[in-house]
């Protein structure tokens, strides 16, 4: 017998239907005599819509009452699917954020996990029974408030529980059968993968793939917990997230696996660049920028500096499109302290990534990247690295074709089309 945690996600609960075949899974998990906890999400696009009827009501809708608003979807989601379970016969246990345990601190709207305290689904377990907790959701001692963990909460609601419960395995659950090279809906001869390194999912989940939340992965490299993305819509076996030692449980004892080069093609469509051009080139003046944008909250990514000629020079950076107006007006509010001539917005970027763990003992990983955009007629604008992930900004409109065209030049398109069961990815 296994303890298995699962998650499912909007798409896989969208209506009642859908609720009563993730059931029958849950059921036929219990048959074959795991014991079984199950984080979910709100139904379909539940989420969004309670967003846009709060900014209906109110143009800034008070931060402790929207978690007390997004957080009711999870709880509709958790009670009608015990129900689904209890007609096949089978007892289940709904239970919110806070009866979980899900200490989180105090921020609304973007809590983080600080403790998991699970004794009444321990208690649940013991006596026979199947545990639903409402993802997304938790509860800060201090306020006694309930608070919500943001966007992909509910994949980190299931991996805490099952670092908490000691869980065999973590199965999470979205409308593609696995982790892909690409986004099946952006290139669709994209090969499901056997399995990735944490380290990789990570690169792949901070540079554009949605299939896992990158505060989920995190959590589970931290915590050893072993991640098995699968589709709620087939039997197929998904795609193994593996931490430093695990093995796949797939492949054959004493089995040893190699890296690939590359596991990966990303796309990111969300980010914005700034430049703040005539900078006045001396020591701390970055500093001063930076500085600026981190109390803005905006998140910077990719960093480009020109090199000065005329005593001058601009520092070109990146940011989630969401997080530009803020910086924007910081900076501007400080052009005079810091002595830049102006400053310039483009939200028309896209980013592609590539990433593989490979790339630390293999050369020309650089050279054929470079070589097919450059065969596709394709711009780059900014570049990144790390050890394992090289980033280039393109033009928004040239990126979709730039991925097909790096996907095919490193030998990762399948022979057929990859299956996208509802459409949204998650």
């Amino acid at each position: 017998m296994a303890l298995i945690v699962q998650k499912y996600g909007g798409s896989s609960v969208a209506d009642a239907e859908s609720i009563k075949r993730v059931a029958k899974r849950i059921v036929d998990t219990r048959r074959a005599g795991h014991d079984v906890v199950v984080a979910v999400s709100a139904m379909g696009d539940t989420t969004d819509e309670l967003l846009d009827l709060a900014n209906e009501v109110a143009p800034i809708p008070a931060p402790r009452e929207l978690d007390m608003l997004l957080s009711s979807g999870e709880r509709i989601s958790m009670a009608l699917l015990a129900m689904a379970i209890h007609s096949m016969g089978f007892e289940a246990r709904s239970f919110t954020g806070s009866q979980a345990g899900m200490i989180t601190d105090s921020q609304h709207g973007a809590a983080r996990i600080v403790d998991v305290t699970p004794v009444r689904l321990r208690e649940a377990l013991d006596e026979g029974a199947i545990v639903i907790v409402a993802g997304f959701q938790g509860f800060n001692r201090d306020t006694r408030d309930i608070t919500t963990l943001g966007r992909g909460g509910s994949d980190t609601t299931a991996v805490a529980l099952a670092a908490a419960l000691d869980a065999d395995v973590c199965e999470i659950y979205s409308d593609v059968d696995g982790i892909f090279t690409a986004d099946p809906r952006v290139i669709p001869k994209a090969q499901k993968l056997d399995h990735v390194s944490s380290e990789e999912m990570l690169e792949l989940a901070a540079n554009g793939a949605k299939v896992l939340y990158i505060r989920a992965v995190e959590y589970a490299r931290r915590h050893g917990v072993l991640i098995h993305a699968r589709s709620t819509f087939s039997s197929a076996e998904g795609t193994y997230v593996l931490g430093e030692g695990m093995k796949n449980p797939r492949e054959a004892e004493g089995a040893v696996m190699e890296e690939p080069i590359v596991a990966g093609v990303a796309t990111d469509f969300s980010q914005a660049k700034i430049t703040v051009a005539g900078v006045p080139d001396v020591p701390g003046k970055a500093a001063e920028i930076f500085k600026i944008v981190a109390k803005s909250g905006a998140n910077v990514d990719m960093i480009v500096q020109n090199v000065s000629a005329t005593g001058r020079t601009d520092i070109s950076f990146t940011v989630p499109k969401a997080d530009a107006a803020g910086a924007l007006k910081a900076l501007a509010g400080e052009q005079t302290e810091v002595g830049f001539q102006n400053l310039i917005h483009d939200d028309q970027i896209g980013k592609l990534s590539v990433v593989g763990a490979g790339m630390r003992t293999h050369s020309g990983v650089s050279a054929t990247l470079f070589e097919a955009l450059s065969a596709g007629g394709i711009n780059i604008e900014m570049i990144s690295t790390s050890e394992i992930r090289i980033s280039v900004v393109l033009r928004d409109t040239d990126l979709t074709e730039a991925a097909r065209t790096v996907h095919t030049a490193y030998g990762l398109d399948g022979d057929a089309e990859a299956t996208v069961h509802a459409g949204t990815g998650r």
